[in-house]
């Protein structure tokens, strides 16, 4: 992802669609698995609309550019862990999509700036500390399947 300069709209947007190309499919086994049943908060965690509203701001468009295996409850666990974590980098790159000329790019941050204020990091460090039926192997093979999710995007973009 740090390939993309994020102060200029084009790479900003770039960045996003990469993102939403593996954040959707993701997101889409997440449901299909029944997060929902793990963490009854997954509305509020959800990503896929803030995304989607960003890109739409630059003229961009949310899509699946990657495919997921069906998550198993310990995968589900693997799974957030990579986009639960992902919030805590998200802070960051806010500081350089502040730095960009274009106002249009500096205003569509509801994707990186999501969950701000909350504690959903924390919230979910707890349910897995929790997680006494979690099967750490497949938790382990789920978060690496995500990153590799994330690199394919990159890749295809």
């Amino acid at each position: 992802m740090s390939a993309f300069d994020l102060n200029v709209s084009s790479g900003y947007r770039r960045f996003l669609q990469a993102s939403a190309g593996a954040l959707l499919p993701l997101e889409a086994a997440l449901v299909d698995a029944g997060v929902a049943k793990m963490f009854s908060d997954w509305p509020e965690r959800t990503r896929s609309a803030a995304i989607a509203a960003d890109l739409d701001q630059l003229g961009g468009t949310a899509h699946a550019t990657v495919s997921v295996r069906p998550l198993t409850a310990s995968g589900i666990i693997g799974t957030m862990y990579v986009l639960e974590g992902s919030r805590l980098g998200a802070k960051f790159l806010l500081k350089a999509v502040a730095a960009a000329a274009d106002p249009r790019t500096r205003e569509a941050t509801a994707y990186l700036s999501h969950g701000s204020g909350k504690r959903l990091w924390q919230s979910f460090l707890s349910k897995l500390a929790c997680e006494e039926s979690c099967d750490e192997g497949e938790a382990i093979e789920a978060a690496r399947s995500a990153f590799a999710a994330f690199e394919r995007a990159v890749d295809r973009s």
